[in-house]
């Protein structure tokens, strides 16, 4: 029986309080996957965002969002008043993070002076926790310095061994820390009881503004100064032709290999506590990665470099033998890739909008493997919606070749219907696709800053997914 499942950010669910969080909705949407017989829910990072609001650009490979924390928790919890609640309630619309910003960090100080931070729970936390304390020691110096990045502070802070912040605030990050773990683990179990599992997201590069690189600056290809020799990115292709350019520092992977890749296993081990599968984002980079001198503002001079992924994934799979990876093999693809892939054994991701540039795509449904996740888009895509209604030329003569649409059905159900028809053992749609939205419901545009990450599903979803598909039940 073919395994299906939704992609939807959390930060997509409809809250009362300017963005999708772990409280009711959470819950109630769980409860429609298990009712539409969906047994995945696939996520994107949980990770703490910072500038332009991705969650692939995260201060922390291991810190949790603050603003995914269920404030109405608080509240029962006795940590925030019912006044000081409403005071956050915002009308359901695009996410705004600055007002956000100002707001919530405010009402989370609050709860956080009625907290007792002498508890048990929260002190065992606090010393299980690995990456906890550096964590709370960069954050605490960089709110101190009014947000700016690391290699703006002086002397002394920016040396992770010699820097030194106030215990108060570093109290309050880790409570942070402690109610975001604390709420994930109970939405999960509750996911887990009702046959639900969490595919969750790890981002393959770290921001070069993040306590990872603070800290461990012999990971991270860095010149005596600590600033980045080569950034990551990719080539420039038929949609961007300067290519991207992320900013994010190269890992110095031979340092890497000296203790034999514990920084990766250790960030691999913290996924699989908090995810059912791990969805690696662009595997190809463990093959070889794209790299672009620094200070480039284009992704054109980058050149291609072989990474160690034989020898990364040997590793892993002989310190967690049944690891639930998904690799996310998509972009430019040769057969280093390929090879990798196959060697690993992991399913990789088949993408139906990919498909139709040219004859015969391995992204056609008739191609795919069963060991792979297929999808119609995902959340850098233009849904499918938008894209059905821009394709043109050939590519638009073999959309209506593959997807065959019936009489009485819209062309964005019939996309659908046509990746659940395929031979993949797993079909993953997006939550935009069932709903048939067009551009205003994309998630992200690659490359482009302060217009993503902003995407919130209306109240009334449960309704509309019925009203669309109401053939099928």
């Amino acid at each position: 029986m073919k395994n299906k499942g939704i992609l939807l950010p959390v930060f997509s669910l409809p809250s009362r309080y300017g963005i999708g969080d772990f409280g009711e909705q959470a819950y109630e949407f769980i409860d429609f996957l298990a009712e539409t017989g969906n047994r995945y829910w696939q996520i994107l990072p949980l990770n703490q965002t910072s500038f332009g609001d991705s969650p692939y650009q995260s201060p922390s490979a291991y810190a949790g969002n603050p603003y995914c924390i269920d404030l109405e928790a608080l509240c029962r919890d006795g940590l925030l008043t019912e006044g000081e609640l409403q005071e956050q309630a915002e009308p359901l619309g695009p996410i705004e993070y600055a007002r956000l910003y100002e707001r919530r960090y405010a009402v989370l100080r609050k709860a956080f002076s009625r907290f007792d931070a002498k508890g048990e729970d929260f002190l065992k936390f606090c010393s299980e926790t690995k990456w906890l304390e550096k964590y709370c020691l960069f954050m605490a110096i960089k709110n101190a310095n009014g947000g700016k990045e690391w290699q703006s502070w002086d002397e002394k802070q920016r040396n992770y061994k010699t820097a030194t912040a106030p215990k108060e605030e570093k109290t309050f990050l880790a409570f942070l820390q402690y109610v975001f773990f604390a709420q994930w683990k109970k939405l999960k179990e509750y996911a887990n009881a009702r046959g639900v599992q969490i595919i969750g997201d790890i981002p393959i590069y770290v921001s070069a503004d993040s306590v990872d690189v603070w800290s461990n600056p012999d990971y991270f290809q860095l010149d005596k100064n600590l600033i980045p020799t080569a950034v990551a990115g990719v080539p420039p292709d038929g949609f961007t032709p300067d290519g991207q350019l992320w900013g994010n520092p190269l890992y110095n992977w031979e340092e890497m290999k000296k203790d034999n890749f514990s920084w990766w296993l250790d960030r691999l081990r913290a996924a699989f506590a908090m995810y059912d599968v791990v969805r690696i984002d662009h595997f190809r980079g463990f093959a070889a990665y794209y790299s672009v001198p620094y200070g480039d503002v284009t992704a054109k001079n980058g050149k291609w470099v072989q990474a160690p992924g034989k020898e990364l994934f040997s590793r892993v799979k002989e310190v967690f033998p049944s690891a639930p990876i998904l690799a996310e093999d998509l972009g430019y693809l040769d057969d280093s890739v390929r090879d990798l892939l196959a060697f690993t054994g992991y399913p990789g991701m088949k993408i139906l909008q990919f498909a139709f540039d040219e004859k015969n795509s391995e992204y056609l449904p008739e191609n795919y493997p069963q060991n792979c996740f297929a999808y119609t888009g995902t959340h850098d895509n233009a849904t499918s919606k938008q894209f059905l209604e821009n394709v043109k030329g050939k590519a638009k003569r073999r959309v209506r070749r593959c997807i065959r649409k019936k009489l009485f059905e819209t062309p964005t159900h019939a996309f659908v219907r046509c990746v659940l028809q395929s031979r993949a053992d797993t079909v993953v749609i997006p939550m935009q696709d069932y709903l048939e939205l067009g551009k205003e419901a994309r998630i992200n545009i690659p490359s482009t800053l302060g217009i993503n990450w902003k995407w919130r599903m209306a109240s009334d979803y449960r309704k509309t997914y019925f009203e669309k598909r109401k053939e099928e039940f």
